[in-house]
């Protein structure tokens, strides 16, 4: 059963990688880049429980918190980014109209 959960984690980060290959925008991409961070930190987790290894556990937990920590990095810098160009709205100017 662990077997087939991992094929499965296999074959969505095979999905995840087309969907960020053929986003049409920023986000899309980032979003499929998260989705694979969080398929190999439950690949790493799987893959531990069936080699008796618990220490892989530990890496996955720490790996899931570097891709939080670098997707609210990479929006951050592309919100700011977007909002140095002249002529547009902000994402808040937006959300009040």
């Amino acid at each position: 059963m662990l077997a087939a959960a991992a094929l499965a984690l296999l074959v969505t980060v095979a999905l995840a990688l087309t969907r960020a290959a053929l986003g049409p925008s920023v986000f899309d991409r980032l979003q499929a880049c998260s989705t694979v961070g969080t398929c190999a930190m439950l690949l790493l987790a799987v893959l531990g429980f069936l080699g008796g290894r618990p220490e892989f556990l530990d890496i996955a937990l720490v790996y899931g918190l570097l891709n939080v920590i670098g997707v609210i990095a990479v929006l951050k810098f592309f919100l700011q980014r977007d909002a140095k160009k002249p002529g547009q709205k902000r994402l808040s100017e937006d959300a009040k109209s």
